[in-house]
Parts: C-alpha cells; structure tokens; sequence
C-alpha cells in the first residue's frame, strides 16, 4: 500500500509544471482504479484550505464539495485519533520532522504503507516500515 501526500493532490490543480500535474493526476486516478494508495483524514483538511486559499484561482465551495465526493473520501482510510498523535510525536522526536510531517507519517504507518509519495520529505528517508519516495524526481 502506498500513502499520498497533499501535495499530489494540489499539483493535480496546478497548471505551472506540467510535468508535475500529468505525475499527480495519473497518482490520483491510478489510486482510484486500483485502491493500492491512501491518504488520511489530515490530507483532505490541507488540500480543502489550499483548494480555496491559496490556489491562484480557489476552488468555490461546490467544486470543492464535488472533490471531496468524488476523489478524496474514496482514499480516506487512516482518521484521526489519540494513538495517531503519540505516534506522530514519538516520529517528531526521533527523526526531527515537523509536527503535521510526523503525523502524515504517523499516518501512512498506521494505513500500512510502504511508501510515502511526498515531495516534502528527504526522497529514499526510512522511518521503520515506510520509505520516502519523491515522484516528481526525474532520472
């Protein structure tokens, strides 16, 4: 099982790197064929606040809701919990991540994953089962 980060998700918006957005939309969609991919509760708070703030065109309220129908619940399996914050801090305190970086970790080893697809985090980093991939790298 694979983990997606949000920022998979915003990049599916984002025209600027076209390189990047075909990546993000073919994670996405083949997340959705396959369910081989999933994302926690914490990825649809963050996607929903950059969908519609940050955005350079935000994303109104009802194509929000239909993204958040459609795309993100479907993927939805790790929410949020007291076990889920000790684990983010215990990762926060050994590999000295930030504190929603340790707890989207937090989140893909409570979901099982072997992989992390993130551009956020140092690409090949091995926290316990889970290996940091960085899908936007090119060879």
């Amino acid at each position: 099982m694979n983990f997606l980060d949000t920022n998979i998700f915003v990049y599916t918006f984002d025209g600027r790197d076209e390189q990047k957005q075909q990546r993000a939309r073919a994670l996405v969609a083949d997340a959705l064929s396959e369910h081989s991919r999933i994302i926690s509760y914490q990825v649809i708070q963050e996607f929903l606040n950059v969908a519609t703030r940050k955005f350079s065109t935000p994303l109104n309220a009802e194509d929000c809701g239909r993204y958040l129908d459609h795309v993100l619940p479907p993927l939805c399996e790790v929410l949020p919990g007291v076990s889920l914050c000790h684990q983010a801090l215990d990762i926060h305190q050994r590999w000295q991540l930030s504190h929603y970086d340790a707890l989207i970790v937090a989140a893909a080893l409570q979901g099982e994953c072997d992989v992390l697809f993130t551009e956020d985090l140092h690409h090949g980093l091995k926290i316990r089962s889970l290996t940091v991939t960085n899908p936007f790298l090119t060879d």
